[in-house]
């Protein structure tokens, strides 16, 4: 696994619930290092280990932990590169989503070596989409709703999201648009200020 993901789960992790709770993770799931190193790549049973320990700690399934990742993701302010990355996809939220199929390859032009899952959307009707993504790594669809999710309040969107399950090595996650301009959005200017 890319130390990119394990560090941005041990961030989510100590940010969320605190430094003891993850020191805690560390040595539950029995660790080799206390941190991870972003740049470096990591047995991806390392990360099922962290997953398993957070997910007994917290009572919370590895599912619903995913989902709260990726809220994290875009919500947090220490990650306001990753909220300005995505939100470079559109002005509004189904623009948002009709870039998604883009988004592995503007994450390597940030970080090279990090390979996310190549996400494929289907609109199956004016409101509802249906997004497949590679089964690699393993609950990314449930990053994937809480990464929508956030966004979703980002543009200011209403939406209804559910995680359709594997099929045929992939992930499905169910979006449907109720109301595109539902709330006011979060503040975002496409173009850099100076001065």
């Amino acid at each position: 696994m890319h130390g990119l993901i394990n560090r941005s789960l041990q961030c989510f992790l100590r940010d969320t619930y605190g430094a003891a709770l993850w020191q805690d993770v560390v040595a539950a799931a029995d660790l080799p290092v206390a941190e991870f190193e972003a740049m470096l790549s990591y047995e991806d049973a390392l990360t099922f280990r962290v997953l398993e320990a957070a997910g007994e700690r917290l009572n919370k399934s590895r599912a619903t932990l995913l989902e709260d990742l990726g809220t994290y993701l875009v919500s947090h302010p220490h990650n306001e590169g990753l909220r300005r990355l995505l939100r470079f996809a559109g002005v509004g939220y189904e623009d948002f989503l009709h870039s998604l199929d883009e988004l592995p390859d503007r994450a390597r032009l940030a970080v090279s070596d990090l390979a996310l899952p190549e996400m494929e959307l289907r609109q199956l009707t004016a409101t509802r989409f249906q997004i497949t993504c590679t089964a690699h790594p393993p609950g990314f669809g449930h990053v994937l709703v809480g990464i929508l999710r956030a966004m979703a309040d980002d543009y200011g969107a209403l939406v209804m999201l559910e995680h359709g399950g594997c099929r045929a090595g992939g992930e499905t996650v169910e979006v449907t648009l109720i109301e595109a301009a539902f709330s006011e959005g979060r503040a975002f200017d496409l173009g850099a200020r100076t001065g």
